[in-house]
């Protein structure tokens, strides 16, 4: 049985790194990301534990093996991961979250062998059960290339807030308001 909740060592948190690297588009085929999704950015253990030391992330975990985990970034996190930063100023921009306490999802990723169980919704329902006190919406943004990525979010009641460009893709920035 798939159990979600906070990380709890560091031991997990590599766990994440492990799984985060078989997802990266560099190490999956076009057919692979296309049917499966990715993640886009690569994160260093440092950077998991100081995320981590603010507000831990969420993991699925099947016994002991790794079903899949769902970043959690909070605003303070910002300079972490500077090639965030650009995501970070357009947030800072948008007036529906002016009066929200809000964090970035920061990625989320289900293991090959779990997908299609379920995973990716238990990861988002023990988001909201264990920081709905402390938040009241939770924003990412996710690549077009990412159709997977794109419905799950909507499954889930992520609404768009925005679509724009970069150098490196085209992006929807999505939000799933608590309050609403």
């Amino acid at each position: 049985m798939v159990e979600a909740r906070p990380v709890a060592d560091e031991r997990e948190l590599q766990q994440m790194l492990d799984l985060q690297q078989r997802n990266l588009p560099r190490n999956l085929d076009e057919r692979e990301q296309a049917e499966n999704g990715f993640v886009t950015v690569e994160h260093t253990l440092d950077v998991l534990q100081r995320m981590h030391a603010l507000v831990p992330s969420i993991v699925a975990k099947d016994g002991d093996e790794l079903a899949g985990y769902a970043l959690v970034m909070s605003v303070e996190c910002r300079s972490f991961v500077p090639v965030l930063t650009p995501m970070f100023e357009r947030l800072d921009a948008k007036p529906r979250l002016a009066d929200r306490r809000y964090y970035v999802m920061g990625q989320i990723c289900v293991a090959k062998a779990y997908r299609g169980q379920g995973v990716f919704d238990r990861l988002y329902a023990a988001h909201r059960e264990y920081l709905h006190g402390k938040f009241d919406a939770c924003v990412t943004e996710i690549s077009v290339r990412n159709p997977r990525s794109m419905r799950a979010h909507a499954r889930t009641g992520f609404e768009e807030l925005e679509r724009y460009r970069d150098a490196t893709d085209e992006w929807v920035v999505v939000i799933w308001d608590w309050r609403a």
